[in-house]
């Protein structure tokens, strides 16, 4: 008969805290980065149109956003 098993030791919960502590950093960390290259790189389209990553999101957002208000002001009952 096997002997009952003991609890986690409270440095073994902390080691588990502890990792995903940094865990949420480095993700976090990863996710500040890509938003900052994502700022400042720019794309180059043509010679005389540049834009960065979040100025085409919002631009597509913005075609999105215009196409509801056409199609809901459209003459058509």
């Amino acid at each position: 008969m096997n002997p009952p098993r003991k609890a986690a030791p409270s440095a073994w919960r902390r080691a588990r805290r502890g990792q995903a502590l940094v865990e949420y950093s480095v993700l976090n960390w990863v996710l500040l980065v890509a938003l900052v290259v994502g700022a400042t790189v720019k794309i180059r389209w043509s010679e005389d149109r540049q834009a960065n990553v979040i100025d085409l999101f919002l631009e597509a957002y913005e075609i999105y956003y215009d196409s509801f208000y056409f199609v809901l002001n459209l003459p058509f009952p």
